[in-house]
């Protein structure tokens, strides 16, 4: 596996075979970072389910200033360490061997909260509602924030508080992308898209 775009394009990332995950395929990065490209820098990333880390590390790569990586499998998390110390980005990481339960509430009673959340649960998983939901009843998303769901099946377009902007089938997974449901922000967003994704 590769970074793709950013600062680290090119680098290496160890993990494509972390026991329990799948890599998320480049073409799928590549569409997921150009449509949220705009809302990337400086901003405060959550990876969970993490796996080898590399969407939280693209993220990094396009300019965010701190991303959490959070994965319940000790390899995984001991695998985005080696990553984040042979790419030099410990500055901008904070690894927590947490499931999404524990690290969704340690987020909330430390009052942290993100512009852009990336969901991978495992595909023989189904949280995806669960975490969703805690997402939003704990207010864990900033009012511009952005949400990427990937999985295999098809679920709800929109949630309350959260407006369905981009919706892909890339093979046998979907990409769901959604953004805070407040007019001004959708126009904004909608404004500061080049590549013609509106929907």
């Amino acid at each position: 596996m590769r970074v793709i775009s950013g600062t680290l394009k090119g680098k290496n990332i160890e993990g494509y075979s972390i026991s329990g995950t799948r890599p998320t395929m480049d073409r799928v990065k590549e569409s997921v970072f150009s449509t949220i490209q705009d809302s990337i820098k400086n901003s405060v990333v959550l990876d969970l389910f993490a796996g080898s880390g590399q969407l939280g590390i693209e993220a990094i790569s396009n300019g965010c200033k701190l991303c959490y990586f959070i994965d319940n499998n000790k390899e995984a998390t001991n695998t985005i360490k080696k990553n984040i110390e042979l790419l030099n980005i410990k500055d901008k990481s904070i690894v927590l061997n947490y499931d999404y339960k524990k690290s969704l509430n340690y987020f909330k009673d430390n009052n942290i909260k993100f512009n852009i959340i990336f969901v991978d649960p495992p595909y023989d998983y189904d949280v995806l509602d669960k975490v969703i939901s805690k997402i939003l009843e704990y207010n864990l998303l900033e009012k511009k924030g952005i949400l990427v769901i990937e999985h295999t099946k098809e679920i709800k377009g929109d949630y309350k508080d959260l407006y369905l902007y981009k919706a892909k089938k890339y093979g046998y997974k979907y990409i769901n992308i959604y953004i805070r449901n407040n007019w001004f922000n959708i126009i904004s967003f909608y404004i500061s898209d080049s590549n013609g994704n509106c929907q």
